[in-house]
C-alpha cells in the first residue's frame, strides 16, 4: 500500500488526484465489506444459530452472547477511542470540518472491531453509520501514506465515506448526495466529482464479492391506487413523528449517561440487556429475531406482505426501546437501519388498520411501508433527497418514486417543525461542538482586510464560577482546551483545560491565563499578530469597555479560515 502511495506521488497533478480517489474508494469499499462479512458472520453464528434450538438454549445462549459483546464493546471503546462510538456519521463531519478530514488511524480499527461485536452481538443498532466513519477513516489515512498533509485530506474523507456508504447500502446514487447534504453540506461542492467516482468504485466492490442485490427484494409492484396516495402524506407524518421522538429519547438518554457515576464500558451493556428482554420476549411469542442487530429480515417480509400489522407494530415498539436504549447507553452502531424499519412498520400498521374499514391492496402496503422508511429516515437526518434515493435504489422500484417524493416534502415538514436540529447536528451541540463552515473571499488581501468578526465564534462558552464542582461541570460539559472566565462582569482571564484538571486533581484554585483581546472590528491582519503574541493560542472579542466576552478565535480558527480561501481561491 505504501508503494502505491509512493508512485501515486510521482503523477502529475490531475492524474494523481484521480489515482487517489480511484485508490480511496475501493480501499474504503473493501474495509466496508468486510466490515459487513464479518458482523453477517457473528450474528448468524451467535443468535441466527442459537434461534434453531430450544427456548431455554436461546435465552441463556443470546443473553451471553449480546452481553458479552457489549461488555467487549465498552472496554474497547473506553480503553482505545471514545470517537468511535454511536454511529460515527458526527464524527466524521466534525474531523470534516474542523480537523481538515484528518481522522486518527485508531478510529478505523476500534470502529471495525467493536461494530462487529456490538451489532453482529445483536444489539439493535445499524452498520451504515458505522460504514461511512470506518470508510472515511480509511481513506483519511491513505491519503496520509500518499503525502497528503493533514491540513488537505477532505477530498479524502469525503471521498471515503462515500464509498462506504454506497458499499452498505448498494446505492452509490444515494451515497454521493448524502455526503454532499449531510456532510459537505453542499450539493455543487467541487468535490462532487471525487464523491461520485469513489462512490461508483464502493458499489462495484461490494457488487464483485457480495453481489448485485439490493438490500431489500420486493416483488413488482403496481402503481399505487388512490387509497395509497391518499394515505401517503399520513403514514409520511406518522413515520416522522416516530423519528422525531426516536431522535428525542435517543439523545435525551445520552445526556443523562454523560453524567452518570457508573464505568463508561459498563454502559453498552446495559443497554443490550433492555435488547435482550425485549427481543427474548418478542422471539418467545413469535419466533422473529427483528428487535436484534438490523431487523432487515423481518423488515424485508414486511415489505413482501407477509407480515401482520399486530406483529409489526408489536416490532416497532419494541425495537424502538431497544435502539435508543442500545445508542443512549453509549453502543457502537447507526440509525440509519433501525430509523427504515421502524418506518417500513409503521406504514404496515397504518396500512393494517386501514384494512379493518377498507380493502387496501397490495401495492398500497408496500408503497406505505417504503414510504414510512423514506419518511422515518428523511426525518431524523434532515437529507430530503438521500431519503427518496437511497428508498428507490434499495428496492430498484421505479413506480414507488411520486409517493416517496411526498414522503420527503411531508417528513422535511413535521422533522423541521418539531426538532431545531437534524439527528447529527443535535449530537454535536449536545458535546459541546459548534460547526462554522468558513467560506472567505479569493483576494489574499482583501480577505486579510476583513473584520476579525467573520471568523470568530460568538458563542463562547465562558466560566464565571471556579468552584470545583462548577469546574468539573464546565469539562464534562464542553471538550474544548481554553476557557474564557468572567469575574462581576470583566473578563478575569483564560482557564486552560489542563489548569483546571490538575487543580481538581490537587484540590486547590486554578490559576489563570492572561487573556489576549480585541474588538470585533479590527482586522484579521491584525488578528494573526495577536494570536502569535498569545499564550494561549486564544483572541477573546469584547466590547469597547474591553469588559464583555462577545466572542473567541483560535489559532486553529484562523488555520481553517486561511485552509478555505487558498481552496476558494484555486477553484
Amino acid at each position: 500500500m505504501q508503494g502505491l502511495a509512493r508512485y501515486l506521488q510521482k503523477l502529475p497533478g490531475q492524474t494523481r488526484a484521480v489515482g487517489e480517489t480511484c485508490l480511496y474508494g475501493l480501499a474504503a469499499g473493501a474495509a466496508t465489506v468486510a466490515f459487513q462479512i464479518g458482523m453477517n458472520w457473528l450474528y448468524r453464528l451467535g443468535l441466527v444459530r442459537l434461534s434453531h434450538q430450544s427456548m431455554t438454549t436461546f435465552l441463556i445462549g443470546s443473553f451471553a452472547v449480546i452481553v458479552t459483546s457489549s461488555l467487549l464493546v465498552g472496554w474497547l471503546l473506553s480503553s482505545f477511542c471514545r470517537e468511535a462510538a454511536g454511529s460515527g456519521i458526527p464524527q466524521l463531519k466534525l474531523a470534516f470540518w474542523k480537523e481538515f478530514g484528518t481522522v486518527p488511524w485508531r478510529v478505523a480499527w476500534v470502529k471495525f472491531a467493536a461494530g462487529i461485536l456490538s451489532i453482529g452481538g445483536g444489539s439493535s443498532l445499524g452498520r451504515e453509520g458505522p460504514s461511512v466513519q470506518l470508510a472515511g477513516a480509511v481513506a483519511s489515512n491513505l491519503s496520509g501514506l500518499a503525502g497528503t498533509a493533514k491540513q488537505k485530506r477532505r477530498a479524502a474523507a469525503a471521498a471515503g465515506a462515500s464509498a462506504g456508504l454506497a458499499a452498505a447500502f448498494n446505492t452509490p446514487l444515494a451515497a454521493t448526495t448524502f455526503v454532499l447534504e449531510e456532510i459537505i453540506g453542499d450539493l455543487n461542492s467541487r468535490l462532487l466529482g471525487g464523491v461520485l467516482l469513489a462512490a461508483v468504485l464502493g458499489a462495484l466492490v461490494v457488487h464483485g464479492v457480495i453481489g448485485r442485490q439490493p438490500s431489500f427484494t420486493l416483488k413488482e409492484v403496481d402503481t399505487p391506487t388512490w387509497l395509497g396516495y391518499a394515505l401517503t402524506p399520513v403514514v409520511a407524518g406518522l413515520a416522522s413523528v416516530v423519528g422525531v421522538y426516536f431522535q428525542r429519547a435517543s439523545l435525551g438518554l445520552r445526556r443523562r449517561m454523560k453524567n452518570s457515576r457508573v464505568p463508561a464500558w459498563l454502559l453498552p451493556a446495559a443497554g443490550a440487556i433492555i435488547t435482550w428482554a425485549l427481543g427474548a420476549a418478542v422471539f418467545a411469542e413469535t419466533h422473529r429475531l427483528g428487535v436484534f442487530s438490523l431487523g432487515y429480515d423481518d423488515l424485508s417480509q414486511a415489505l413482501a406482505g407477509d407480515l401482520g400489522w399486530q406483529l409489526a407494530a408489536l416490532l416497532l415498539g419494541a425495537k424502538f426501546i431497544a435502539t435508543f436504549s442500545c445508542y443512549g447507553f453509549g453502543g457502537c452502531g447507526g440509525i440509519f437501519s433501525p430509523t427504515l424499519f421502524f418506518g417500513g412498520m409503521t406504514g404496515v400498521v397504518i396500512a393494517g388498520l386501514v384494512n379493518l374499514q377498507w380493502p387496501v391492496a397490495q401495492a398500497d402496503v408496500v408503497t406505505l411501508a417504503v414510504v414510512g422508511m423514506s419518511a422515518c429516515l428523511g426525518a431524523v437526518v434532515w437529507a430530503p433527497v438521500t431519503g427518496i434515493l437511497i428508498v428507490f435504489e434499495m428496492t430498484h422500484q421505479f413506480s414507488l418514486v411520486p409517493a416517496l417524493m411526498i414522503a420527503a416534502l411531508v417528513s422535511q415538514t413535521v422533522s423541521r417543525k418539531m426538532n431545531r436540529e437534524n439527528f447529527y447536528d443535535a449530537l454535536l451541540t449536545q458535546d459541546g461542538h459548534q460547526l462554522e463552515h468558513v467560506r472567505p473571499p479569493r483576494g489574499l488581501q482583501g480577505w486579510q482586510q476583513l473584520p476579525v468578526s467573520a471568523i470568530a465564534n460568538f458563542r463562547p462558552v465562558v466560566a464565571g464560577d471556579l468552584d470545583p464542582a462548577e469546574i468539573r461541570k464546565l469539562l464534562q460539559a464542553h471538550p474544548y482546551q481554553r476557557f474564557p472566565v468572567a469575574s462581576a462582569g470583566k473578563l478575569a482571564g483564560i482557564l486552560t483545560r489542563k489548569e483546571a484538571e490538575a487543580a481538581l486533581t490537587e484540590k486547590r484554585a486554578p490559576r489563570l491565563e492572561p487573556a489576549t483581546t480585541c474588538l470585533p472590528g479590527q482586522t484579521i491582519r491584525q488578528l494573526q499578530a495577536l494570536l502569535i503574541e498569545s499564550s494561549t493560542g486564544l483572541v477573546v472579542l469584547t466590547a469597547t469597555d474591553g469588559h464583555a466576552a462577545l466572542g473567541v478565535v483560535t489559532l486553529h480558527d484562523l488555520l481553517r479560515a486561511e485552509v478555505e480561501k487558498a481552496r476558494t481561491s484555486e477553484e
